[in-house]
């Protein structure tokens, strides 16, 4: 599947909601990274569900909706995130430091040597010591709002908790997370290079020739002064022998700084805005602040920052009357499984009190998200400390600011404030 495949394919338009034009629709409507952005792509996603649910798109690229079809891709049939070429969904493009020798991008054995390596840190047990760093953190950015009686979410919460928490992490100076953040929402689009517009490509490649420069200058700082981080613990295994490359250090390195923070802007700027859509529910947490932990995971199904993941099949695989064949791309529609009626009950419907809520906002198998762990409980600080600490939650637009991340991330959420009564 080449760049000249996906130009010679319309792009999708959204499509209407006249059952004869979906069914007509090849795409119906429904391809990153224009999903991201849409108002509410749970729609569109419950209509390919409904009429297509194992898709077949112009360009060979299967996508899955059912619940039970996505968690049997991800869990059970052969597969992996490579083609059996050895290329990737990405394009294999070719920059040392680039997201395909990333951990998400490689299957065992180099899979499992890597995460092995850098699991460690992102451990439960880590996260709890991590806890009281992240309430102490929040509540001084939420002191700075406070006499303002109104904030940004995500430049005044969402983006500073979790992207000083994985500075903090890998031994990345704090300084510096201006500059790198406009690099790594610009970088997250390359792992859909072939889907992505050519200037969208080129923002990327730029953005990752940026970090990969200053990547190296850091890591030359640090073999000077090894420390007690993730970025020193990188260097040690590299120069432990061949358990690691100078550029797969560099991978590790840009992709960890990228993951640890670019989906948790997502999960707390999504999840506050959910809230503040549903003050019956904000009303239920802000009684029950026990109910912070339910209220994450309800954030995540309802509306997640990563609504797929691509999975290579190994060999033929039958989903229901269709076989997809060996060697192509499958998309598991997360975000489609999470609404998918034959698995929740009320999917559509958002509500913190869900009991049974198995949802795969962080995908399934092997490839399952590395950072769940953090991501949780900085949402669950971050969110919870501002449920507790002000009042009603007053969006200030109707419109929605999309950031520039490939991922379903806010780039803007301005609310008013109330003290807590």
């Amino acid at each position: 599947m080449g760049r000249d495949a996906q130009a010679a394919v319309a792009r999708p338009g959204g499509g209407a909601d006249d059952d004869a034009s979906w069914k007509d629709d090849p795409w119906l409507g429904v391809f990153p990274p224009e999903l991201s952005r849409q108002p509410d792509p749970y729609r569109l996603l419950a209509r390919l569900r409904q009429y297509d649910p194992v898709n077949e798109t112009p360009i060979g690229v299967f996508r899955l909706t059912r619940y039970d079809d996505v968690v049997r891709m991800l869990k059970e049939v052969p597969s992996g995130v490579r083609f059996a070429d050895g290329s990737t969904f990405s394009g294999d493009l070719p920059l040392p430091g680039g997201p395909s020798e990333f951990i998400l991008q490689e299957d065992p054995p180099d899979h499992t040597r890597l995460r092995k390596l850098v699991s460690q840190a992102f451990r439960p047990r880590a996260m709890d010591r991590l806890r009281a760093r992240v309430e102490v953190l929040t509540d001084e950015l939420l002191d700075r709002v406070a006499e303002r009686g109104e904030m940004d979410v995500i430049a005044d919460l969402a983006l500073p908790v979790p992207s000083t928490v994985i500075c903090e992490m890998m031994g990345v100076p704090i300084a510096d997370r201006e500059k790198f953040t406009e690099w790594t929402s610009a970088t997250t689009h390359l792992l859909a290079a072939l889907l992505s517009p050519a200037d969208v490509v080129e923002r990327g490649i730029a953005a990752v020739k940026e970090l990969t420069g200053y990547f190296n200058a850091l890591v030359e700082e640090r073999r000077k002064r090894l420390g007690d981080d993730i970025l020193s613990d990188l260097i040690r295994a590299e120069e432990g022998g061949d358990r690691l490359s100078p550029s797969e250090l560099l991978s590790q390195s840009i992709g960890l700084l990228i993951a640890g923070f670019e989906t948790t802007i997502g999960l707390i700027g999504n999840g506050v805005l959910a809230l503040a859509r549903h003050p019956d529910q904000l009303a239920l947490l802000r009684a029950d602040p026990g109910l912070i932990t339910g209220a994450v995971e309800e954030c995540l199904r309802y509306d997640g920052p990563i609504l797929l993941s691509v999975r290579i099949t190994r060999e033929d695989t039958r989903f229901g009357d269709k076989v997809i064949p060996a060697d192509r791309a499958v998309m598991c529609m997360l975000a489609a499984a999470n609404h998918d009626p034959a698995r929740f009950d009320d999917p559509d419907h958002f509500d913190i009190r869900r009991t049974d809520n198995e949802h795969l906002a962080f995908g399934g198998g092997v490839h399952f998200c590395l950072g769940a762990h953090l991501a949780r409980m900085e949402a669950q600080v971050a969110i919870g400390g501002l449920v507790r600490r002000f009042g009603a939650l007053e969006l200030r637009s109707d419109e929605v600011v999309w950031g520039r991340s490939l991922f379903r991330v806010l780039g803007s959420l301005p609310i008013g404030l109330e003290r807590a009564r």
